[in-house]
């Protein structure tokens, strides 16, 4: 399938020299309706990743249909995979979008294969799926599509607002396969969501698709994540996010803490020495032994945030709307849950391993 935004034989002038580093390339190119993003259009030759044997995932593959991602959010964990592109994790993850123009048509031949065996699929682990590319270029419904049409499960994390184009065609499949739907908000303060996560909705706006998803009679989880120490852990910042999670009507939370890998770590500890020095001493206790908190962190913000949740009803146990604790992503206890439903844990206790976490966190 083909649309008009990818054909080649368009003629435009912002066409740029091809980088040599993406395989696959087609064009690079610049338009008017995305200042300062450069799109760099491939063929891929395969879309399903396989999780590595032996993960702590919840899921088997995941489909990315974009590498780097205009949300620009500076703690996104995803940052550091630009530099196999020997692009930088900064401007670059930020500006220099891949897109993988044929992923539906992959993903269907893929699908198809006798030896698919129909395990659960994720979208948005790594970077989103609706981004604002793809207003452009119309990826997901194919993706959506050839999923639903395999009999295949799957899943969409997202802060993109332009999931509420899809609605009609997620309910249609959800009458098909079970699938699950996430929003992630991370930041209810304006002017620091403007700082730190300049190209992603407003939180109001994802409030809303948190609603539209509800009213579509789709169960929508919510992931509070990640939790930035000493900017969005306080008792007012996260009673605030949890009363209007729970007012929007989503199906539960997840609470993620911060985690720093190599990338994002450099970008973000850049941000905070500028914004905010005062907290670079507790960021270096937390995070000067690796990329995520102490486990006494992660138990102080579930004790924290536990009675909110219980306050707003969503602690509520499985079968009832939260799930109980586990990776936060349908296929981690299929059993467990009615089909179509997203299991979203408690926050406390935390139990999410901290390498599923990363993977759950999107950026």
């Amino acid at each position: 399938m083909r649309w008009d935004a990818q054909r080649l034989d368009l003629d435009e002038p912002e066409t740029l020299p091809g980088l040599p580093t993406v395989r696959g390339l087609l064009r690079s190119v610049q338009v008017p309706e995305f200042p300062g993003l450069t799109l760099h259009e491939v063929r891929c030759k395969s879309a399903l990743n396989a999780v590595p044997a032996g993960s702590a995932m919840p899921f088997g593959h995941t489909v990315n249909t974009f590498r780097g991602c205009s949300h620009s959010c500076v703690y996104c964990f995803a940052r550091g995979t630009h530099e196999w592109l020997e692009l930088d994790t900064g401007r670059d993850f930020d500006s220099q979008i891949v897109v993988k123009t044929n992923v539906a048509e992959v993903l269907r031949r893929e699908l198809a294969r006798p030896s698919w065996t129909r395990g659960h699929v994720a979208l948005g682990t790594n970077t989103d799926p609706y981004q604002r590319a793809e207003g452009r270029y119309r990826l997901m419904p194919g993706v959506i599509s050839a999923l639903a049409a395999s009999g295949t499960p799957f899943s969409v994390l997202t802060k993109g607002t332009l999931l509420r184009r899809d609605l009609p065609l997620l309910a249609a499949a959800a009458g098909d396969v079970p699938i699950g739907l996430g929003v992630s908000i991370a930041i209810w303060d304006d002017e620091l969501h403007a700082a730190l996560e300049p190209g992603a909705p407003s939180p109001r706006a994802r409030l809303e698709l948190v609603r539209a998803v509800t009213d579509a009679g789709l169960p929508c989880g919510v992931f509070l994540a990640p939790v930035l120490p000493g900017l969005t852990d306080t008792r007012e910042h996260l009673e605030r996010a949890v009363g209007a999670i729970a007012d929007a009507g989503a199906t539960g939370v997840t609470v993620v803490p911060l985690h720093l890998r190599p990338g994002a770590r450099e970008w973000f500890t850049g941000w905070l020495t500028r914004e905010h020095p005062t907290l670079l001493p507790r960021y270096r206790a937390l995070y000067g032994r690796g990329a995520y908190v102490p486990a006494e962190y992660r138990a102080w913000l579930a004790r924290r945030v536990a009675p909110l949740l219980a306050r707003h009803g969503l602690d509520r146990p499985a079968g009832s709307g939260a799930r109980t604790p586990g990776a936060g992503l349908p296929g981690d206890d299929e059993a467990s849950f009615p089909a179509g439903s997203l299991p979203v844990p408690r926050a406390s206790p935390p139990t999410v391993p901290a390498d599923t976490a990363e993977q759950l966190t999107l950026c």
